[in-house]
């Protein structure tokens, strides 16, 4: 079962701050290190005000589903930094927040969920996005 991976757009600012984030944290306390910094290898990479408002961002609110539970969501993604225990956010570092990174709406990316079972996440609709909210420093 080895769906190609749809492709991938990034911002500028959020793969620098990413990679200082991965440069920093060991594999032993992130499982995910090495794909998603493959995911950052393979991205098309754009200046913040150049992104396509389709595409998740850091900082973007996102509706997508888990193909294989059927259950949608409505989260934030966010830096580790951001996380308060709020219900509504999800960080970077964990495995669906990995999956989301770059997608845009309709694309599906199997990744490996807890416990190393892959699971489906895809993109539904954006709800909010930084840089079509010209918001592009966020």
């Amino acid at each position: 079962m080895a769906n190609a991976k749809p492709p991938i757009t990034l911002s500028s600012l959020d793969v620098d701050r990413i990679e200082a984030l991965l440069a920093a944290i060991p594999a032993s306390a992130f499982p995910g290190k090495a794909e998603l910094q493959a995911e950052l290898d393979r991205a098309d990479i754009v200046a913040p005000e150049e992104m396509p408002p389709t595409v998740v961002t850091m900082n973007s609110t996102v509706q997508f589903s888990i193909i294989e539970s059927g259950k949608d969501f409505v989260l934030s993604l966010v830096y580790p930094r951001d996380m308060d225990g709020s219900a509504d956010k999800i960080s970077i570092f964990a495995p669906v927040g990995s999956a989301l990174l770059g997608l845009s709406i309709g694309d599906e990316l199997a990744w490996p969920g807890p416990g190393g079972k892959m699971m489906t996440v895809r993109v539904k609709q954006i709800v909010y996005q930084p840089e079509s909210a010209g918001e592009l420093h966020r």
